[in-house]
Parts: structure tokens; sequence; C-alpha cells
């Protein structure tokens, strides 16, 4: 599989020929579980066959259970330098209902490890698992704002088909997922991280100043990237592709010097469409003035005629924003927990 993913690399070197790497993301799967060699070579293939910046921001996935204090420190050895770590939970039972491999006691000792070798640390945190009190939902934000983590990625619990989670709230051995009790750990989220200096720089993101992440802040502007590796995604602007998930698919086909890769042309609508989704989940909202210059006039005065409504209920607000010098449309404090279901009302069908 490394093999396969040089490879691919090499192969896919002029699909960014006139651009600079500024992100290199280590995720999806476990890549914690590569060895540092193997790291290396991922890392050393970019950069001989692409054009890297002085600084680029390189991201390693991790769970709690797979950084030992010795993986941890042959880490800060390469180049890596932001770690995103899949805390979840600091309490058992939340981990324990969401079938993770790991303990309380691991991640809050991975966490201590960690932050004396690197500066820039990302945990995940899930809310609105049903037996979670919002006392319990503090303290668990409490823990983390005690690591001083300068970002929080957070998320609320999704109930993902054939899981062991599903199975028991199936069988009413662990009560159902309430919106109601997800919106009020919400709440709380943003109340909380807001108290501790923290950004909510995208709806589910939340970091202090300068430890945004570059990644996934290109996803939300727009920009070009290439994923490599079985099922990864890459974008083009005019039309996105995918790999076959199939690995041994994907091998044969890599061996045999072809991508296996599906496109997607995008129309119009559907790059309109992801703009605002992506856009409105973020603190840039969506510039007017970009929507008329990539999508023409009439997408503009649609969006707005079709925002006029969510802004008579304070969920979206048009302001001029001086650091951009543009008019954007922008969701509210009382819009946030209800983006994705506003973005889709003014999608273009």
């Amino acid at each position: 599989m490394i093999v396969a993913l040089v490879k691919e690399i090499i192969l896919r070197k002029d699909e960014l020929k006139n651009k600079t790497i500024e992100t290199i993301y280590f995720g999806g799967g476990t890549p914690s579980l590569l060895t540092i060699e193997e790291l290396q070579l991922l890392i050393d293939t970019i950069y001989k066959n692409y054009t890297v910046i002085t600084n680029p921001e390189i991201t390693l996935e991790a769970n709690p259970d797979d950084l030992s204090e010795k993986q941890i420190h042959n880490l800060s050895t390469t180049q890596i330098n932001r770690l995103s770590i899949g805390i979840q939970s600091f309490f058992d039972e939340d981990l324990a209902a969401m079938n993770r491999a790991h303990n309380s006691e691991e991640a809050k000792k991975c966490l201590s490890a960690t932050i004396g070798s690197f500066d820039n640390i990302t945990i995940d945190l899930i809310y609105g698992i049903p037996k979670m009190s919002n006392q319990r939902w503090q303290q668990n934000l409490q823990i983390a704002f005690d690591f001083d983590v300068n970002h929080i990625s957070s998320y609320a619990l999704t109930v993902e088909p054939k899981t062991a989670l599903a199975n028991f709230i199936k069988k009413g051995k662990y009560p159902p997922v309430s919106e109601e009790l997800a919106a009020q750990h919400f709440k709380t989220l943003v109340a909380e991280t807001k108290k501790q200096g923290f950004i909510q720089y995208e709806i589910s993101n939340f970091g202090k100043p300068d430890y945004f992440s570059k990644h996934n802040t290109s996803y939300w502007q727009g920009k070009h990237y290439v994923g490599i590796g079985p099922s990864a995604h890459s974008y083009k602007g005019t039309h996105r592709s995918w790999n076959v998930s199939n690995n041994a698919k994907y091998l044969k086909a890599i061996q045999g010097g072809k991508l296996p890769q599906e496109i997607e042309r995008l129309s119009l609508n559907d790059r309109f469409n992801e703009t605002i989704m992506t856009g409105l989940r973020t603190v840039w909202g969506v510039s007017l003035a970009d929507i008329e210059r990539d999508f023409g006039r009439d997408y503009k005065n649609g969006l707005l005629k079709n925002s006029e409504k969510f802004i008579v209920q304070k969920l979206l607000k048009k302001e001029y924003d001086i650091h951009q010098d543009k008019d954007i449309l922008k969701i509210t404090e009382k819009g946030k927990f209800l983006c994705d279901g506003i973005a889709s009302s003014l999608f273009k069908i």
C-alpha cells in the first residue's frame, strides 16, 4: 500500500503543476499506525514532486491508544507539526457507548505526553450523546481547557447504521439521539469556548488566534486539493474525483500505472450550492461580490431574495466586512445550530 501511495503521488504531480502546496494532511483511517520511515517516505515524495511552501501545515490524525510516548517523540522529529487527536470524550461511559478503543485515562495520558512535544494540537469532542448531562459536557470542555489545547473540533453524535450504538438503540438498551439535547450542548460549547478565547471560525471548529486549521480552511474557501489512496477525494474547481474504495482494485490499478478514479463534473448550480454551504458555516461568510463574479448577477439577486425571510428571523445577516472590504451574507449566533438547513434552503435546484 505504501508503494502504491508513493506511485500515485508521482502519477498525479501535474494536477497541481502551477500550484503551491500549503498543507499536507494524513487522515482517514488510522495513519498513526504507519512507521516513522513510512510517513517520512510519503512526505519526501511530496517534496520531490510538488512545490511546497517553506513552512507547510502538516497534520497527522491519531487515536489516543495509538500514541505512545515513544511514538509521540518520534513524530516530533519529522516535519509533522500538527496532531489531530480523536478524544471524543473524557468519560468512559461515553467512550463505551461509541465503542471507542481507548479509555479516559489513555486520553488524558496521551494529551499530557503530546503537549510536551507539539504546540499545534487539535482534539475532537462529541456532543449530543444521549446519557451525557449538560454538566458532564461542561466537564468535558473544562478538561480540554485545562490541558490548554489551542483547537477543538466538535460534532453532534450521529448514529451510523450497523454500528454497536445503532444496535443498542434499536434494542432499547440505549436512549435515542435527541436534537434538543444536542442543541443545548451546542449552546454550551459556543459559550464556554468563547470565554476561553477560542474563535468559532467554522460551525464545528474552534481555534485560538493563529491556530485555525489551514487545511480545513482551504476546503471551505474552495481551494484545489489532491487526495491520495483508496476512497480519497480530490477537487479542482469545475469537477471532483474520488478513488475506488476497494483496496485490491486500487492496488491493481496503481501497479498498472492507472488512476482508479471516478470524475464528477460540477454544474454551475452544484458549485453555487457548495459555495453557500461552506461559506455560511465560516466566520468569513459568503461574499456577495464573489457570488456575482463567479455565478452572475441573477444568482446574487436570487440569493438575496431567498435570504430575506432568514434575515427577518435574525438567522442570517447582511453586513459590510471591513477586513474583506466586501458585503457578506453571514449566519447569526441564533442561526448557527440551524446552519445546514438554512443553507440548503438557499440552494439552486
